[in-house]
């Protein structure tokens, strides 16, 4: 058994397709599809249904993809380590972060890539917490910046990075004679725009007004922070966002933050990591950083 058949036949369960997983691969179609049927007669069973395309892995490829990944993990783990005893932490950091901690993640990685000069850093920003999860399970990422509560997080450790607080943002004229802090009541009367039914930072904004016999009903709904910011810019509208955006992308001009309380909205910002050891030594780099670094956006 090679550690290239097991790459082959990871990409092609990653890929669900012959010719994207031999791109993937940078090898012929002819040539992936050789090495997994070496792979097949091997071990003695199938892996791949196949018909005029890509039909699927048998339920034995199901199970034995998982062990392939795990192999594949633990050979770049065994790698990075000794690397890392010889000249320092290279290779790549793969992270998954929520979209509302692109804005933050910075406060990380900035300093984990000065420690660690030689390691590259990928990051991937438009996944929810269940699916970085689900991709650190399947050794696809080294960690994650989620939302933890809610999360089945059996296997990983948790590291907690910050609490995010939703504040109101509103054009200044349109907050005028309000006080701070302005009620939800009075907050819910105004031009509101927010983030689409479904994401998370809309989830915990409904559950708590909820609980108050309260509903939001925005005229205009978005899946980007980034838009939400753009449109009250222009005066005429107001948000409810987490602060954290405002720590990287500043209050625009002419806009007032203002905090929200009875109730006040908030949620813990964490890292999660395998906690399957002695696992990988870059994850472990990485959550030794978040231990001496200032993480705090407020």
């Amino acid at each position: 058994m090679l550690f290239r058949q097991l790459e082959y036949f990871v990409a092609l369960a990653r890929e669900k397709h012959f010719a994207r997983a031999a791109a993937a691969c940078y090898v012929s179609q002819p040539a992936l599809s050789e090495a997994i049927r070496k792979l097949e007669n091997e071990l003695k069973v199938p892996l791949v249904r196949r018909g005029q395309n890509y039909e699927g892995l048998t339920p034995e490829g199901e199970r034995l993809v998982l062990w392939a990944r795990r192999i594949l993990a633990d050979h770049d783990a065994l790698i990075h380590e000794v690397s890392a005893l010889q000249t320092g932490l290279t290779g790549e950091l793969r992270l998954g972060v929520i979209p509302a901690a692109s804005g933050t993640v910075a406060l990380l990685t900035d300093p984990f890539c000065l420690e660690h000069p030689l390691v590259r850093v990928q990051l991937e920003s438009s996944l929810r917490s269940a699916g970085i999860v689900e991709r650190i399970g399947r050794f696809e990422l080294d960690a994650g910046i989620i939302y933890p509560d809610g999360v089945d997080t059996a296997g990983l450790t948790v590291t907690p990075l910050y609490e995010e607080r939703q504040v109101l943002i509103a054009g200044a004229e349109l907050l005028a004679g309000q006080a701070d802090p302005v009620t939800w009541a009075d907050a819910l009367e105004l031009p509101l725009c927010l983030l689409n039914t479904g994401m998370r930072g809309r989830q915990l904004l409904d559950d708590a007004l909820s609980a108050h016999g309260l509903t939001a009903t925005p005229r205009l709904e978005a899946d980007s922070v980034v838009s939400l910011l753009a449109h009250v810019s222009g005066g005429r509208w107001a948000s409810i966002i987490p602060q954290t955006w405002l720590h990287t992308l500043r209050t625009p001009d002419g806009v007032r933050t203002v905090p929200l309380d009875d109730p006040q909205v908030t949620a813990t910002v964490a890292l999660v990591t395998s906690a399957a050891e002695p696992g990988s030594v870059l994850a472990r780099a990485l959550v030794a950083t978040t231990h001496r670094a200032t993480i705090n956006p407020d």
